[in-house]
């Protein structure tokens, strides 16, 4: 997933929740309290995707590490032919 995909996908999703609880029929006190429980629940998954793309990117740079230095084996074994 490229980063500016999930960073629309974020402000989609914030946007959706603003006009959700702006449009409900409630008070201002029962508003205000959605508008809190909402960026709770968003500020969470947006710590969690956070945290599953730095492990995804971890994984990526690890393997690409151990490509790299499997290449550099495989060169010298051919020099050495």
């Amino acid at each position: 997933m490229s980063k500016k995909f999930a960073f629309g996908a974020v402000i989609g999703m914030v946007a959706g929740v603003v006009a959700g609880v702006l449009t409900a029929p409630k008070s201002g006190k029962e508003t205000r309290a959605d508008i809190q429980l909402k960026a709770k629940e968003l500020k969470e998954k947006a710590v969690d995707t956070s945290e599953a793309a730095k492990d995804k990117a971890a994984k990526t740079a690890e393997d690409l590490k151990d490509r790299g230095a499997q290449a550099i084996e495989d060169a010298k074994n051919n020099f050495k032919k």
